[in-house]
This record gives C-alpha cells, structure tokens and sequence, in this order.
C-alpha cells in the first residue's frame, strides 16, 4: 500500500495554492461510495470462495450420514422370473443349490449390522470430525476474504488521499510556473527557472496520472473481492479513532491458537486421522451381522415347491483371516497421514506464534509513525512557505522552493501512508489472532 515517490518526481503542495481538479477528457460513471463494514458485508455475501467452503462443509456432513448408514438395517426388495429346463444342475461356478426349476417369485431381504467391535463406529467419528474440520476451514475462509478485503479497501482509501495529493502537486506547479513566466519576462528570474518550473509540472501531471492509475487498479480489485458489477467504487473512511494497539504478551498468542479457525481445522483433522487409523486396524476384528428374507412364489413347479411363500432367518459372523496384507498396509497409511497432520498442526501453531509477533510489532512501529509524519508534515509546510515568500521576494532561486516543495510532497504522503497502515496493521493483527470480523 506504500507509495515512494523518487527526487525527481516528488512534488510538493502548498498551504497558499487552492486545490484544482484537472478537466477529464470525458464524462465518468457516478461513484459508489462505500465504507469498509459495507464492504466486508457485501464481500461475505457475494464472494464465490466462501461459498464454496461452505457447500464443502455442507458436504462433508452427508458423509457423516454415508458412514453412519452401516449402523441401520439394510433392506432390498427382489422380484425374479426364471425360465429353466426343470431339473437341470448347475455344474460348475457356484456353490448355491445348482437345480433349476422355472419359476417367478417376489420377495425382500433384510440385514442387520450388529456389531464389528468399533469399526464402523470410529468411521463414523471420522467423518464427524472431518466434518468440524471443513467448517472451521469454510470460518478461515471467511477471515482470509476480509483481510483481503481490507486490504483492497484501504490501498484504494491511500490511493484516492495520494491522488488529491497528487492534484493539489499539479496546480502548486502550475502557480509556481505562472509565477515564474512572470518574474521572467520582468527579467526578475532567468530561462533555467523557467524551465525547471516546466519541467516539475510535467512531472506533477505524470505523478497525477500514476495515482489514478494506482485508483483504478486498487477499485478492480476491490470489485473483484466483493464479486459485483459495480467497479468504480469510492472508499469513504470511517470516523475510526487513533487508539493504541495492544501490547505484545503471551496472552496474544495463546488467545490465537485458541481463536484460529486453521488451526482448529487442523486439529480436527488430526483427529479424525486418528479415528480413521483406529478403523483400519479394527478391520482384523470379526463382523457380526443378522440376515432375513422371505417372500411369496406364485408360479412354480408342482411338487418341487410345497408351499407358495418362504422365508428365513439367521447370524452371520465374518473374520478376515489373510487378505493379502492389505489391512496391515492400510493401518499403516493410515497411521504415516496421522504423524504427517500433526507436524502440519504443530508447524502452523509455531507461524501463527510468529504471525501475531510479527503484527503487533508492525501496529506498534505504524502507531509510532503516524505521529512522527504529523510533525514531518507540520515542519515542512512552514519550510515550504518560508521558500515560497523567499523566491517571490527574490532572495532565492527555484532550487531552494523545489527542495521545500520536495520535502513538503515527501511528508504528505508519508502521513497518508502512515494513516492507513495503521488501520491496516490492526487489521492485520485481529487477523492473526483470529479475531478479524465485520
């Protein structure tokens, strides 16, 4: 959001010269004003990245409901005909009854998880947990749009303060160059004034056109971030006191790694991993599960079927004995992706240690220079008045004014930069601590 400005393009504005809007070359569209809690609402609103995170989160739920559907009775419903040569055999492929008859039946079957000692139950704490995670990740969604957004907001806020700046520079230079021409054709002043004074207006007008291209850029993007057709909005800043910011303490940290959502994400990711590990092994273990059928055989051969209906019931206990190391490579995938989320958790917690430190630093050297550029700025006003009286009384030459003028367009935008930088730097910090919202 800084704007440096090199010695041969800064430009001074002065306390004596009234501010002038060039004449634009052609009629604009009206802007849209716009405070940040308008933004940040309208970009929670409309942003397609937060709406992703939650149809994700939303997602993530029918999950829990898939592995939960193991748990409840199973049923299907069967409707055969079979046209056969009566009495024939199956001799080969299968061992179910092979003769064959014709017939035509309708019936359901029923079944009946009872239970695997835990593995469909530390599935379904799996997808619970993941389910937790993919929301707290859909809340640093969020966080991350407004920061975002925030930072659009006041590099376009800095932007429209540089380029009044940058106007008032354009018709500072352009007094300066009529007072000149003036004092040349009195013989007061020599051509080389003359045309250093040009020459500062056209670099005025380049540092104009610099600024506006730096709005226009700052409003696309913040169009962009806020995903509405509109994009010639117009920052208007808020009524936000300068307070101090908050001193840098252990608190802080410990307050962030209880408010991030990224880190409770990945908390919860951890432990469904370990959820999911659990469930891999238990794999090993025996299945029981309860089976029923019956159902009704309206067409069927004489004397092979005696009665027109059946049915059935029974247990059925299943235990993997060998199946080719597949579960113990399984568990052991399982068991790699654990340890591998949690040196991710443990790596973010030590950036977010770091990212709070690293911000309230930066709010409390931000809060510092805001009042060292209102003494910088008060300092070279009076410097470039005194210069400006000097070079109408003749006691000195434009360098010594375009020095003044200089220093004062230096201080200027040091104290633009250095407002918003501020406001910025405490978003920033509310960031890192997990705090930011509207």
């Amino acid at each position: 959001m800084r704007f440096h400005i090199s010695a041969l393009a800064l430009l001074a504005i002065t306390v004596l010269a009234p501010a002038q809007t060039p004449q634009p070359v052609g009629s604009s569209p009206a802007e849209t004003p716009i405070t940040l809690t308008q933004a940040e609402q309208l970009a929670l609103k409309n942003n397609p990245r937060i709406t992703a995170a939650h149809l994700v989160a939303l997602a993530s739920a029918q999950q829990t409901r898939e592995q939960r559907s193991a748990e409840l009775p199973q049923i299907n419903a069967d409707l055969t005909a079979v046209k056969a040569e009566d009495a024939t055999r199956i001799g080969a492929g299968t061992l179910n009854p092979s003769t064959l008859y014709t017939h035509a039946g309708a019936g359901g079957t029923l079944s009946q998880l009872i239970t695997d000692f835990g593995h469909t139950h530390n599935l379904i704490l799996n997808a619970k947990l993941r389910e937790k995670a993919q929301q707290q990740s859909a809340l640093a969604t969020e966080q991350d749009i407004l920061l975002a957004t925030d930072q659009a907001f006041y590099r376009l806020l800095d932007a429209q303060s540089l380029l009044n700046v940058a106007k008032a520079t354009v018709q500072t230079r352009t007094d300066v160059l009529n007072l000149t021409q003036a004092l040349t054709k009195s013989n007061l002043k020599s051509t080389l004034d003359l045309n250093i004074a040009a020459a500062d207006l056209s670099q005025a007008q380049l540092l104009q056109l610099d600024t506006e291209n730096s709005v226009a850029s700052a409003r696309a993007v913040l169009a962009a971030l806020l995903a509405t057709p509109d994009s010639n909005y117009r920052a208007a800043e808020d009524s936000e006191s300068i307070s101090p910011p908050p001193a840098l303490t252990d608190a802080l940290i410990v307050e962030a790694h209880a408010q991030r959502p990224d880190l409770a994400a990945a908390g919860f990711q951890t432990q469904a991993d370990q959820k999911f590990a659990r469930a891999q092994q238990e794999q090993r273990l025996p299945s029981i599960s309860a089976a029923a059928i019956g159902g009704v055989t309206p067409v069927r051969p004489d004397g092979v079927f005696t009665q027109n209906w059946y049915a059935a019931a029974g247990v059925n206990l299943s235990l993997p004995l060998f199946t080719g190391f597949r579960i113990s490579a399984e568990t052991k995938e399982a068991h790699l992706r654990e340890e591998a989320d949690e040196k991710r958790q443990e790596d973010l917690s030590n950036s977010i240690s770091r990212d709070v430190r690293v911000a309230a630093l930066a709010a409390q050297t931000a809060y510092q220079r805001i009042g060292v550029t209102q003494n910088f700025e008060k300092e070279t006003t009076q410097a470039l008045n005194l210069a400006h009286t000097r070079y109408q009384l003749g006691l000195s030459s434009i360098v010594e004014l375009s020095q003044a003028q200089l220093q004062s367009t230096q201080a200027s935008v040091d104290a633009v930069n250095a407002r918003f930088d501020y406001f910025l730097s405490l978003r920033s910090l509310a960031y890192a601590r997990g705090l930011l919202a509207p």
